[in-house]
């Protein structure tokens, strides 16, 4: 098996170890406060388990290096995010855990785009991107979901327009990206169907 392959196995574990750790202890963390003892517990826990991670990148050279180490940091970004959520238990801090998800994957598929080129490296760029924002934006829109202000009905409905504007923005580029590779007439045709398709016109 080659490196890269071996990077890409490694990567999706640390990447997905993050989120089924989050649904497994979500409930507890919901219902429970958690200590300053256990949150700092938490982070240091965080801390070693980086070491392991990168230290397990090693033996890999290249692109399957980065694509390992950026798996490893963002587990421990998310780990050290989680536990400031179950310790804070604030709208903001679980805004933050679920970025730090968001901004965990986008680092890992950047990394998968190296190993692309050209228009099709264009494109991932492009749609790791509009995942990161999407990611962002359901974020914040559960933040301010969760404000109990009486304002919190339009704070939710401002935050869900901007949040499917960006989104609308993102997909917008990745459809003009890929009629980059098109030519002459037919890449006229594809933009300007882009451009109908996102009311860019």
């Amino acid at each position: 098996m080659s490196k890269l392959m071996i990077a890409l196995y490694v990567a999706a574990g640390l990447v997905l170890a993050g989120p089924a750790a989050a649904q497994m202890y979500a409930p507890k963390t919901a219902s429970m406060p958690t200590s300053k003892d256990v949150y700092t517990e938490a982070k240091a826990s965080a801390d070693a388990q980086y070491k392991i991670d990168k230290d397990a990148c090693s033996s890999l050279s290249g692109n399957a290096n980065d694509i390992c180490l950026a798996a490893a940091k963002g587990k421990e970004g998310i780990a050290r995010a989680e536990a400031e959520a179950a310790y804070e238990k604030t709208p903001k801090a679980r805004e933050d855990a679920r970025v730090a998800h968001a901004q965990a994957s986008y680092d890992v598929a950047i990394e998968k785009c190296d190993e692309l080129a050209g228009n099709g490296k264009d494109v991932c760029v492009k749609q790791a991107k509009s995942e990161l924002v999407k990611g962002k934006s359901d974020a914040k829109v559960d933040r301010v979901t969760a404000d109990t202000n009486n304002d919190a009905a339009t704070k939710q409905a401002d935050a869900r327009k901007d949040a499917r504007a960006a989104e609308r923005d993102a997909e917008f580029k990745v459809a003009i990206e890929k009629c980059d590779v098109l030519a002459g007439g037919a890449k006229d045709t594809c933009t300007d169907g882009a451009r109908m398709r996102y009311g860019k016109i």
